[in-house]
């Protein structure tokens, strides 16, 4: 993948290496200020100097292979690394990827000026521009890369935080000894239900549940699909050992997957969660009354 066609000769292009390389001490001081490098080395200013060396030399290789366009050249490999933490902690703190790829253009000005510096005596006007015109390329490329990691990182951030967001909607809770449920609220797609089950199997496992609920008393509707996912869960939680119940199933629903035709004949089913509850104590031997009992006092 190029950022643009240019036409850099190798030995333009092999000029701006060498030049990276002999000023790296340089650049790194400076870049060490840039905020792209302060938002991470906020305690040592020598740590955020050594990862700007680190840095111009990965791009001193990029340069020195005549690849200045190419997103994979093997030097962007450390650009990534040391560059995209530094703008993931951008983009936490709210900068968009425009804003972080135009803090890594900022970059390009103190190279620039160190490039006119060490060339200001050089009577060939066409050699200067043409490092100029590389450099312009390379760091065009390297704000390439880092918007597309930049975009990456958001998007792994996004899933980690819906996979979590599923597992807090998802909570299984114990309700007695041997008996945990899993209150459902909201719809129930494939994801989700991968996450239930998974989280009801952990906790049959480690709780030594024998009995475990399934409240779809929040679920607003019932098609075939979440039909299917609730028998795979309850037939998953009877491999593991545990007698698996479904509450709060409503008329509504109830009607639905009727004219559905499926079947949940094997399925043991409930009016409430309470009820789903003193079914499976009675089934392990315990008294449920209806009534709370008092004991009667003198009169």
């Amino acid at each position: 993948m190029q950022v643009a066609d240019h036409d850099t000769a190798p030995g333009t292009a092999k000029e701006l290496g060498a030049f990276l390389e002999r000023r790296r001490e340089q650049i790194a001081q400076r870049w060490a200020d840039a905020a792209l490098f302060r938002t991470v080395f906020t305690v040592s200013r020598d740590e955020s100097v050594e990862a700007g060396k680190a840095v111009v030399d990965a791009l001193a290789d990029v340069a020195r292979s005549g690849r200045l366009e190419d997103v994979e050249a093997p030097g962007f490999g450390t650009v990534r690394d040391q560059l995209g933490r530094m703008a993931a902690a951008r983009a936490r703190a709210g900068f968009t990827p425009v804003q972080i790829a135009g803090e890594v253009a900022d970059l390009r000005e103190p190279v620039t000026a160190l490039l006119a510096a060490e060339f200001q005596d050089d009577a060939d006007d066409t050699r200067v521009m043409a490092c100029t015109q590389a450099l312009a390329v390379l760091t065009s490329t390297l704000r390439l890369v880092i918007m597309e990691t930049t975009v990456s990182a958001g998007e792994e951030l996004i899933a980690r935080q819906r996979q979590q967001l599923l597992e807090v909607a998802t909570p299984v809770i114990k309700l007695w000894e041997g008996v945990v449920a899993v209150p459902l609220i909201g719809t129930l797609d494939s994801a989700r239900s991968q996450v239930v089950m998974e989280s009801l199997l952990e906790a049959i496992v480690d709780q030594r549940a024998a009995y475990a609920i399934l409240d779809i008393t929040g679920v607003p509707t019932v098609d075939s699909l979440v039909a299917q996912h609730l028998m795979k869960t309850v037939a998953a939680a009877r491999l593991m050992g545990a007698e698996c119940i479904v509450s709060g199933i409503r008329p509504a629903i109830a009607q639905t997957i009727v004219q559905l035709g499926i079947d949940l004949g094997s399925i043991i089913t409930r009016a409430g969660l309470a009820d789903a509850l003193a079914y499976a104590l009675t089934q392990q031997g315990i008294v449920v009354s209806a009534r709370p009992v008092t004991e009667a006092g003198p009169r």
